[in-house]
């Protein structure tokens, strides 16, 4: 399984200075309950952001630059970490160039809806997704976190 996973807000933000603008501990839990085990690729500001490899899993970094971090291998593009990462469950897990690259790859895209208004110029936001590629599946309720909600897109044969 190839996928993306990601929170966004009502405007499409999923990111704001390194970071997420917004926090829901249950979508958290959800995250790492979900990947943990799996290989998860992400881009250098991702995992700067991170600070340190995500424990439980293949870290895999899309960077030109030298990276030089334990438990992390860094890697030139999503399709050479793809690639290197084999058939096991492999998640992307941003930024949106990631997202935007991933795209091509990923049989579905996991979606959280945060309900936290971000309007900054700043923000980085969610590629869109395409819908002759996706079929959006019904909006779920967040099982671990009251209040949000979510959806699976799944590429469309």
């Amino acid at each position: 399984m190839r996928g993306m996973i990601y929170a966004v807000s009502p405007e499409g933000v999923i990111g704001l200075g390194g970071k997420l603008p917004w926090s829901h501990p249950g979508d958290m839990r959800r995250f790492q309950r979900i990947t943990r085990g799996t290989t998860v690729i992400m881009g250098r500001a991702t995992f700067e952001e991170t600070g340190a490899a995500l424990p439980g899993r293949r870290n895999l970094v899309v960077t030109s630059r030298p990276l030089v971090a334990a438990d992390v291998e860094a890697v030139p593009s999503v399709a050479s970490a793809l690639g290197l990462a084999g058939d096991g469950d492999v998640w992307l897990i941003g930024g949106a160039r990631i997202f935007a690259e991933g795209a091509a790859y990923a049989e579905l895209i996991d979606v959280t809806y945060v309900p936290d208004h971000v309007t900054d110029p700043r923000a980085v936001h969610a590629p869109p997704i395409d819908p002759g590629l996706f079929e959006a599946g019904p909006l779920l309720p967040h099982e671990d976190e009251p209040g949000l909600v979510r959806r699976v897109y799944r590429r469309r044969a």
